[in-house]
């Protein structure tokens, strides 16, 4: 097992986020196998673990994510240690109902942009909620950054994503402001040879639990009774953009995914306000008097 996370750090070059995950997937699978020896696991057992994992409440993306993960480590077993089947192949994961994502309605994502910068970790905060939702970041890709990713003369954010993908994603004028608030105070408060661009009190990286704790505060002071989370702000930042243009492939790639059906779920909050554009512009929309 150590020399396969070393395979996906080394030569598949994936992040240290996905490699914990495949790790703690991995990990999961052992104990669920007790003392049966990997070489001897058949596709029935594999089955069985998981049902025993849907009955304990993982629902079907989990479990999909899971078997990927055992699958593939099957795959490396068969290609560098001499396995000759890979009891996960042709298995699929129960089915769940899709859960839509929960998107913040505009006027909810304008109050908590109005966080009153007063203080150095106020500084901070502001830029992260503005940049959050200004650029549709994940929490990891937030916590990742550093000063030199954000170019403020083209007004864009150099990104590191799933896969240790690099995008450039524009950064709106609020949060550009924002920032060059917080760089000034966090030159003052990161400790030598620290390279966040985010940091804590201490001077050291903010971590994502943090950044967490940190916005369900200000979601608080502000009255936002929904629950509010940096994947909340990542989801209103497509769906708003999304209404505005109606662009699914450019939310696509500054979201960075991979593939275009997972942009598309963000079209479900959009169906009024194209049904109301189409009204408007097409030619046979509307009934002849």
């Amino acid at each position: 097992m150590r020399s396969y996370l070393e395979h996906l750090a080394n030569e598949r070059r994936l992040s240290r986020l996905t490699v914990a995950n495949y790790a703690r997937d991995i990990a999961s699978l052992l104990a669920l196998a007790g003392g049966v020896p990997l070489r001897r696991m058949d596709a029935q057992q594999i089955r069985r673990h998981v049902a025993q994992l849907h009955a304990r409440g993982l629902g079907g993306r989990t479990l999909a994510r899971m078997l990927s993960a055992w699958r593939s480590f099957f795959n490396y077993l068969a290609r560098d240690h001499g396995y000759t089947h890979n009891p996960c192949a042709g298995i699929r994961a129960p089915r769940t109902g899709k859960r839509l994502p929960h998107a913040l309605s505009p006027d909810e994502a304008g109050r908590l942009m109005d966080i009153t910068a007063a203080g150095p970790l106020a500084l901070r905060d502001k830029a992260i909620v503005e940049l959050l939702y200004s650029s549709g970041l994940r929490l990891s890709e937030l916590t990742g950054l550093e000063p030199d990713d954000v170019n403020v003369r083209d007004a864009t954010v150099r990104v590191t994503g799933k896969g240790a993908k690099t995008r450039v994603v524009p950064v709106g004028s609020f949060a550009l402001a924002a920032l060059r608030a917080w760089v000034p105070v966090r030159g003052k408060l990161a400790r030598p040879g620290e390279k966040a661009l985010f940091v804590g009190r201490d001077g050291t990286a903010l971590g994502a639990r943090a950044v967490q704790a940190r916005l369900k505060l200000w979601a608080r002071k502000l009255g936002l009774a929904d629950k509010v989370h940096p994947h909340a702000l990542r989801h209103s930042f497509a769906s708003h953009l999304l209404q505005s243009s109606g662009d699914l492939r450019a939310v696509q790639e500054m979201l960075g995914h991979a593939s275009i059906s997972t942009t598309q779920v963000y079209t479900h909050l959009d169906f009024q306000h194209l049904a109301k554009a189409y009204d408007a512009a097409h030619p046979r929309a509307k009934k002849k008097p």
